[in-house]
């Protein structure tokens, strides 16, 4: 009996299918090993060895593999391709002691029955240069975490954590803050008209530009008199076309998904956040219940940089085109795309369905609502990159007005698109509005029929969604596919960031204290070009141009100096108590505010005496519809989770996940409450009423 083992029950489900009863194929739930928790784990003073340990929860489930590898003749090791899948693989020879000569390293790219037979044919040994990469990455990061974080305990607050990539990620979100809050708003003003061809009704509009042939900029006209000037300018004048340019244009498709472009395009499109994204894609790669089919995975490994894709999925994608659309959709040759993304890993492939005849709308009923977006959005990206350009007709006029024998003239432009042939837009691609202008010849005069002044205000810098956030990281090569929707979890998670009401993230003020404390006393922890840096040598790491020790010993060496010195240097930067007219209820002391890892708090002035505390909530909600004498206010779990409860809690039990408002249920009487996509539903679990927008209440 062949024994191959794999990270998750449901990839272990999906590959068992494709194998004949010679193989077992069994579940190591991820890592078996890690570094402890609780203590450093790395010895610093002999070469940063790790001091890995095998959890509780670990030991129950390897025990079963190990009752599996007396029978096995052959171990085959089948965890993902990545650095990660490698240490997974690594540590499990390790924790079994599994003989070399009985052990194999199998990689695949999809898991179908294809792949897995051509990866069992071409077995090799586990590549040691991919788990030193991943090892070098955890001990960077416990480094960091497990020794800068005191230093923010003892100067900042208790329970605060330091990363050293989440660090970076939480500047350029404080940055942009702070880009927003010194922004200066400028007034300016732009002009249209609305204008019309003689003996004819077809109206279309044109802006201003232009000045005495003297381009306008867009601050050019800054108030509303200098609008009303050009108006008085411009009455009785003859508006004539002073010239017509078409020409035809080539819209490409875009190249198929990485780990980055599919989590920033499931935001735009489908409001998905990476972590959900990332959980989603899993699901899909490991596989899906097909039916009478069985499981079957039904796209690629979602964790890559690359945006090739193999020649057989390319020779399936222009079969497909060509018998569903036409040999007019299918481009000469197929289409092969080149990654710019720095350290991208070439060998792997792009991200797309591991069959493309299994349209979205053909398995729907085997997936989740979540699954057929997330597949359909995969399944249509991959198709359209291999499919001809759409063409466009644009037409650019510039339209004269003047009056006669004037000095000053005026150009204004109209610009129109139309659609000459859709190519992969009958697919995949932003609706692109069609704008036809009617036809115009050159000296042609035209009708005003209005004209519109239009004021403006210049607007700052948009707050980062996860979407800008994530390309932002990749420009600057900071981080890795497997990295991006952990670190927006783990920095929303520590609440140095949170999402506004239209999920854009902003820093919390427990996040701008700890980055200007890190910004100013370790900056290269927060560097973005020194992280990237060491991004480059996690990667020669990988191919084997570096050895991780000396990687390590250069970053760890120096920064150990600095926390030292910092140590004595950084004087504590939480402000001192603000005094409050509340009174304790346990002691009747004063109660003063006090800052924690989640913001401001009433503490009791006589701590560490009475340890009493309270939440200061802006929240006013409704009466507690449980006990009638308290009030519904917003708290936060242990891990600062927001949970809105009675101001009796826990003497009063009611709590509610989603915010309350002050309505009442048109159907039952119960609270209604918003939830975090801003829909309005009855807190009665058996209550049918819900609402989707939130104003106008209607039965659904």
């Amino acid at each position: 009996m062949n024994l191959v083992i794999v990270e998750s029950p449901t990839k272990a489900k999906t590959i068992q299918r494709f194998l004949s009863g010679e193989f077992s194929v069994k579940s190591s739930y991820g890592h078996v090993r890690d570094l402890p928790k609780g203590k450093l784990g790395v010895d610093v003073e002999h070469d940063f060895e790790p001091q890995y340990v095998i959890s509780l929860l670990a030991r129950k489930r390897i025990g079963e593999i190990k009752k599996s590898l007396p029978k096995a003749t052959k171990v085959i090791l089948a965890s993902d391709e990545d650095r990660e899948g490698e240490a997974i693989a690594w540590h499990l020879t390790q924790a079994f002691k599994l003989d070399p000569k009985k052990t194999e390293r199998i990689v695949f790219h999809e898991i179908t029955k294809k792949a897995i037979d051509s990866a069992l044919k071409n077995p090799r040994a586990i590549d040691m240069n991919l788990v030193d990469a991943q090892q070098a990455r955890r001990i960077l990061d416990r480094l960091v975490g497990y020794e800068l974080s005191p230093f923010l305990w003892r100067k900042v607050a208790k329970g605060l954590s330091a990363g050293r990539v989440q660090s970076v990620a939480v500047r350029l979100i404080v940055e942009r803050e702070r880009e927003i809050q010194n922004f200066k708003t400028e007034e300016y003003w732009t002009i249209e008209a609305l204008l019309k061809k003689q003996n004819n009704a077809e109206e279309f509009i044109a802006t201003l530009i232009k000045e005495n042939d003297k381009p306008l900029e867009k601050l050019a006209i800054k108030n509303e008199a200098e609008a009303k000037k050009i108006l008085e300018n411009l009455e009785n004048s003859q508006w004539r076309v002073a010239s017509v340019e078409q020409k035809e244009i080539k819209k490409y498709p875009a190249p198929p998904f990485t780990t980055s472009t599919l989590q920033q395009e499931a935001y735009r499109k489908l409001r998905f956040s990476a972590k959900q994204t990332m959980q989603i894609a899993q699901q899909l790669y490991e596989g899906v219940d097909m039916g009478s089919e069985g499981s079957a995975g039904l796209i690629t490994y979602m964790r890559t940089d690359s945006l090739n894709l193999a020649n057989d999925a390319l020779a399936e994608i222009r079969s497909y085109v060509l018998k569903e659309f036409g040999k007019n959709y299918a481009p000469p040759s197929s289409r092969i795309y080149k990654t710019k993304t720095k350290g991208a890993q070439e060998a792997h492939e792009a991200i797309r369905p591991t069959d493309i005849w299994r349209a979205p709308e053909r398995i729907q009923k085997f997936l989740t609502p979540q699954q057929f977006k997330l597949y359909g959005l995969i399944w249509k990206r991959a198709l359209a990159c291999q499919m001809t350009p759409a063409l466009l007709n644009l037409t650019v006029a510039d339209i004269e007005a003047k009056k006669d024998n004037a000095q000053n003239s005026y150009t204004f432009r109209a610009s129109g698109t139309q659609i000459k042939f859709d190519g992969f837009l009958r697919v995949y691609g932003s609706k692109i509005q069609e704008n036809i202008l009617p036809a115009l010849k050159i000296k042609e005069v035209l009708d005003l029929i209005k004209l519109n002044p239009l004021q403006h205000f210049t607007q700052p810098p948009a707050r980062y969604s996860e979407a800008s956030l994530i390309k932002v990281l990749e420009a600057n090569g900071i981080g890795r596919p497997s990295t991006y929707a952990p670190i927006i979890s783990t920095i929303q998670d520590r609440n140095y960031v949170q999402k506004d009401a239209n999920r854009k993230l902003m820093p919390t003020e427990i996040g701008f204290t700890v980055n200007d404390l890190l910004v100013e006393h370790f900056p290269k922890i927060v560097d973005l070009k020194f992280t990237a840096h060491m991004e480059e040598d996690l990667d020669k790491i990988a191919e084997g141009q570096e050895k991780w020790v000396p990687v390590v010993r250069e970053f760890y060496e120096p920064f150990k100096k600095n926390l030292t010195e910092k140590y004595e240097e950084v004087k504590k930067q939480k402000a001192e108590p603000e005094p409050t007219d509340k009174l304790c209820p346990k002691c009747g002391k004063p109660l003063v505010i006090r800052t924690s890892r989640f913001g401001k708090f009433y503490a009791c002035s006589d701590f560490p005496k009475c340890r009493h505390t309270e939440n200061i909530n802006n929240f006013k909600g409704p009466a507690c519809p449980k006990c009638i004498e308290g009030d519904i206010v917003a708290k936060r779990t242990k891990k600062g989770k927001m949970f809105y409860a009675c101001s009796r809690w826990p003497d009063c039990d009611f709590a509610l996940w989603d915010k309350p408002t002050n309505e009442k249920c048109p159907e039952c009487g119960s609270l209604l409450v918003e939830t975090a996509k801003g829909k309005i539903k009855c807190s009665n679990k058996e209550c049918r009423f819900k609402n989707k927008t939130s104003p106008d209440l209607s039965l659904n």
